[in-house]
């Protein structure tokens, strides 16, 4: 065989392999996807059960109830129109969680159309404040950020 058909059939050997490759690898994280909804488009066109999608929104005031087991929280998250996505998580809540908050929520949609979470991303406003800093005055912070950032350098 001649130096060029060689080339050519590793050429095309090695371009076969790059296409199995991605292929494969397109397969195999086919179910890693996580698709993001929100509440009025899971409430018009739901997912299948038992995908793992997320849900964001915003939780609705008044919604948040504990279970007796003190771990298990049922709230509902709500986007810019009345549809109204329930929500069940059990584990540590994260501490920006609250009513009227902005909500991620990781996990799938079940057979009773509850949302099963299974890890929370609570979101803040642009007015987020740490509780370190709060009441403090722009000056105060400033200088409280300046002192702790000195050992830093």
């Amino acid at each position: 065989m001649k130096a060029k058909h060689q080339r050519m059939v590793l050429v095309i050997v090695a371009l076969l392999a790059i296409l199995g490759a991605g292929l494969l690898a397109a397969w195999s994280l086919r179910n890693q996807a996580n698709y993001f909804y929100l509440p009025e488009q899971m409430a018009s066109d739901p997912p299948e059960v038992g995908q793992a999608v997320r849900l964001g929104g915003m939780v609705q005031k008044g919604s948040i109830m504990t279970e007796a087991d003190g771990v298990t929280v049922n709230f509902i998250v709500t986007g810019n129109t009345a549809d109204t996505i329930p929500v069940r998580y059990s584990g540590i809540l994260p501490d920006l969680f609250v009513e009227g908050s902005g909500v991620v929520a990781e996990g799938s949609l079940g057979p009773d159309g509850v949302f099963r979470a299974t890890n929370l991303l609570a979101k803040h406003d642009e007015n987020y404040v740490p509780k370190e800093l709060e009441g403090m005055g722009s000056q105060q912070a400033a200088k409280m950020a300046a002192e702790t950032t000195v050992g830093l350098k």
